[in-house]
């Protein structure tokens, strides 16, 4: 009964996952379906709550799962969706390059991440729908750069669209987890003794029965 969870572990390496946070309308959807399945679609259909793909892919010589979490944007799902940024290992924060409410937003979201993600979550910006005309741009590239220096994290423009720049921030970020969770690794493995030691705890517990049927 025991051999599949270990083949099913065998699988991959490492297990990463990943959120996709950023305002209602900026294509977080279309960046997840364009990375998972490949595909796109012009049709904008809401996420209600929370949608999630798997996709496993290969760094380093390393198998990588990514759980990849799409949230959704509107103010009255925040609460639903706060719950999943405890679990998340790295962020992409996302905006449209054409709505610069969506940019101005990206402050907002990061003190979300401050307040609710884990301290050491990786975070990444995307810059999305950079496909479109000039003329319809309302965030210069250079605007996107410099609030991403800011904070001390990567910065990419996409288009989800004609798959401009998708698969490389999946795997900017999935690399960067990668070596801090190796390296992390490292650093705990004099640690591992730890591991032989349930049986004490086993008979700590059982002693501990025993007295609670007698008293």
């Amino acid at each position: 009964m025991a051999a599949p969870p270990a083949r099913a572990r065998a699988d991959y390496d490492y297990l990463i996952k990943l959120l996709l946070i950023g305002d209602s309308g900026v294509g977080k959807s279309c960046l997840l379906l364009r990375f998972s399945d490949g595909s796109f679609t012009t049709s904008f259909i809401t996420t209600i709550g929370i949608d999630f793909k798997i996709r496993t892919i290969e760094l380093d010589g390393k198998r990588i799962k990514l759980q990849i979490w799409d949230t959704a944007g509107q103010e009255r799902f925040r609460t639903i969706t706060t719950a999943y940024y405890r679990g998340a290992m790295g962020i992409l924060l996302v905006y449209d390059v054409t709505d610069e409410s969506s940019f101005n937003n990206i402050r907002n979201w990061i003190r979300n991440i401050e307040q609710h993600a884990s301290d050491n979550v990786n975070k990444i910006l995307v810059g999305n729908k950079a496909d479109m005309d000039e003329s319809k741009r309302a965030v210069p590239t250079s605007k996107g750069q410099a609030l991403a220096d800011e904070y001390g994290i990567k910065f990419f423009e996409t288009s989800a669209k004609t798959n401009l720049n998708v698969e490389e921030v999946f795997f900017s970020i999935a690399r960067d987890i990668k070596q801090r969770l190796a390296d992390t690794d490292s650093k705990a493995e004099p640690q591992t003794i730890k591991i032989n030691q349930p049986d004490q705890t086993g008979t700590a517990s059982q002693a501990a029965q025993k007295s609670a049927c007698c008293g």
